[in-house]
Protein backbone atom coordinates (compact mmCIF):
# COMPACT_ATOMS: atom_id res chain seq x y z
CA UNK A 1 0.00 0.00 0.00
CA UNK A 2 1.37 3.25 -0.68
CA UNK A 3 -1.08 5.66 1.00
CA UNK A 4 0.11 6.82 3.78
CA UNK A 5 -3.16 8.10 6.11
CA UNK A 6 -3.97 6.85 9.55
CA UNK A 7 -7.69 7.89 8.46
CA UNK A 8 -7.89 5.16 5.57
CA UNK A 9 -5.28 2.72 7.59
CA UNK A 10 -8.67 0.55 8.78
CA UNK A 11 -10.33 1.09 5.56
CA UNK A 12 -11.21 -1.97 3.34
CA UNK A 13 -10.10 -1.42 -0.73
CA UNK A 14 -8.70 -3.36 -3.31
CA UNK A 15 -5.59 -2.07 -5.00
CA UNK A 16 -5.42 -2.28 -8.65
CA UNK A 17 -1.82 -1.06 -10.71
CA UNK A 18 -3.12 -0.22 -13.95
CA UNK A 19 -0.88 1.35 -16.61
CA UNK A 20 -1.80 4.95 -15.81
CA UNK A 21 -1.09 3.92 -12.21
CA UNK A 22 -2.22 2.92 -8.83
CA UNK A 23 -6.16 2.98 -8.28
CA UNK A 24 -7.87 2.07 -4.44
CA UNK A 25 -11.17 1.47 -4.75
CA UNK A 26 -12.97 1.40 -1.74
CA UNK A 27 -16.89 0.95 -1.63
CA UNK A 28 -18.12 4.07 -2.78
CA UNK A 29 -15.13 5.94 -3.93
CA UNK A 30 -11.58 5.98 -5.77
CA UNK A 31 -8.14 7.54 -4.73
CA UNK A 32 -6.06 7.13 -7.71
CA UNK A 33 -2.09 8.09 -7.81
CA UNK A 34 -0.90 8.62 -11.38
CA UNK A 35 2.59 7.91 -12.60
CA UNK A 36 4.81 10.29 -13.11
CA UNK A 37 5.03 12.55 -16.45
CA UNK A 38 2.21 10.85 -17.82
CA UNK A 39 -0.49 12.66 -20.35
CA UNK A 40 -3.69 11.45 -19.61
CA UNK A 41 -6.20 11.12 -22.25
CA UNK A 42 -9.82 9.75 -22.22
CA UNK A 43 -8.09 7.25 -24.72
CA UNK A 44 -5.42 5.95 -22.47
CA UNK A 45 -7.98 6.61 -19.08
CA UNK A 46 -10.34 3.72 -20.87
CA UNK A 47 -8.90 1.25 -18.19
CA UNK A 48 -9.63 3.18 -15.28
CA UNK A 49 -13.05 3.72 -17.05
CA UNK A 50 -13.75 0.36 -17.03
CA UNK A 51 -12.75 -0.46 -13.63
CA UNK A 52 -15.06 2.70 -12.58
CA UNK A 53 -17.85 1.40 -14.41
CA UNK A 54 -17.57 -2.05 -13.37
CA UNK A 55 -16.83 -1.36 -9.52
CA UNK A 56 -19.78 1.16 -8.95
CA UNK A 57 -22.14 1.01 -11.79
CA UNK A 58 -24.88 3.14 -11.69
CA UNK A 59 -24.22 4.16 -8.00
CA UNK A 60 -23.48 7.61 -6.93
CA UNK A 61 -19.55 7.51 -6.24
CA UNK A 62 -16.69 10.19 -5.72
CA UNK A 63 -13.07 10.08 -7.13
CA UNK A 64 -9.63 11.46 -5.55
CA UNK A 65 -7.02 12.47 -7.58
CA UNK A 66 -4.05 12.45 -4.86
CA UNK A 67 -1.38 14.20 -7.24
CA UNK A 68 1.72 12.87 -5.30
CA UNK A 69 3.31 13.02 -8.63
CA UNK A 70 3.32 15.55 -11.91
CA UNK A 71 1.31 14.30 -14.66
CA UNK A 72 -0.67 16.44 -17.23
CA UNK A 73 -4.41 16.05 -18.58
CA UNK A 74 -5.64 16.64 -21.66
CA UNK A 75 -8.38 19.01 -21.39
CA UNK A 76 -10.17 18.84 -25.07
CA UNK A 77 -11.28 15.74 -23.28
CA UNK A 78 -12.93 17.14 -20.32
CA UNK A 79 -16.44 16.82 -22.35
CA UNK A 80 -16.16 13.24 -22.78
CA UNK A 81 -15.53 12.79 -19.06
CA UNK A 82 -18.26 14.72 -18.12
CA UNK A 83 -20.52 12.80 -20.25
CA UNK A 84 -19.26 9.27 -19.07
CA UNK A 85 -19.62 9.64 -15.36
CA UNK A 86 -22.87 11.07 -14.36
CA UNK A 87 -22.82 9.44 -11.20
CA UNK A 88 -19.84 10.87 -10.08
CA UNK A 89 -20.41 12.93 -7.30
CA UNK A 90 -18.00 14.35 -5.86
CA UNK A 91 -14.19 14.92 -6.95
CA UNK A 92 -11.48 15.61 -4.61
CA UNK A 93 -7.79 16.34 -5.42
CA UNK A 94 -5.03 16.17 -3.17
CA UNK A 95 -2.13 18.69 -4.06
CA UNK A 96 1.32 18.88 -2.56
CA UNK A 97 2.35 22.11 -4.84
CA UNK A 98 1.44 25.57 -5.21
CA UNK A 99 1.23 24.65 -9.27
CA UNK A 100 -0.80 21.38 -8.51
CA UNK A 101 -3.31 23.73 -7.34
CA UNK A 102 -2.98 26.36 -9.87
CA UNK A 103 -3.83 23.22 -12.33
CA UNK A 104 -6.86 22.19 -10.51
CA UNK A 105 -7.87 25.99 -11.05
CA UNK A 106 -7.70 25.88 -14.89
CA UNK A 107 -9.28 22.54 -14.94
CA UNK A 108 -12.39 23.91 -13.22
CA UNK A 109 -13.22 25.60 -16.16
CA UNK A 110 -13.34 22.32 -17.77
CA UNK A 111 -14.85 19.77 -15.93
CA UNK A 112 -18.42 19.96 -14.44
CA UNK A 113 -18.23 17.57 -11.47
CA UNK A 114 -18.53 18.85 -8.08
CA UNK A 115 -14.81 19.45 -7.46
CA UNK A 116 -12.96 20.80 -4.21
CA UNK A 117 -8.78 20.86 -3.51
CA UNK A 118 -7.23 19.82 -0.37
CA UNK A 119 -3.58 19.61 0.88
CA UNK A 120 -4.47 16.41 2.18
CA UNK A 121 -6.08 13.13 1.56
CA UNK A 122 -7.81 12.87 5.05
CA UNK A 123 -9.49 15.97 4.56
CA UNK A 124 -10.59 14.86 0.81
CA UNK A 125 -11.23 11.72 2.01
CA UNK A 126 -13.62 13.12 4.56
CA UNK A 127 -14.82 15.44 1.80
CA UNK A 128 -16.01 12.93 -0.32
CA UNK A 129 -17.55 10.78 2.57
CA UNK A 130 -19.71 13.11 4.19
CA UNK A 131 -20.90 14.48 0.46
CA UNK A 132 -21.97 10.99 -0.56
CA UNK A 133 -23.76 10.16 2.40
CA UNK A 134 -25.77 13.74 1.33
CA UNK A 135 -26.35 12.24 -1.96
CA UNK A 136 -27.73 8.89 -0.44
Amino acid sequence: MKINSPYLENKKFKLLIVKLGRLYLFDNYIITEFNEGINITFENFSEVSEIIKSHYKNEPFGFISNRINSYSMDLNDAHLYNKTFPNLKAYGVVVYKSLSHHVFEIENHFFKFNREVFKNLENATEWVENTLAIEA
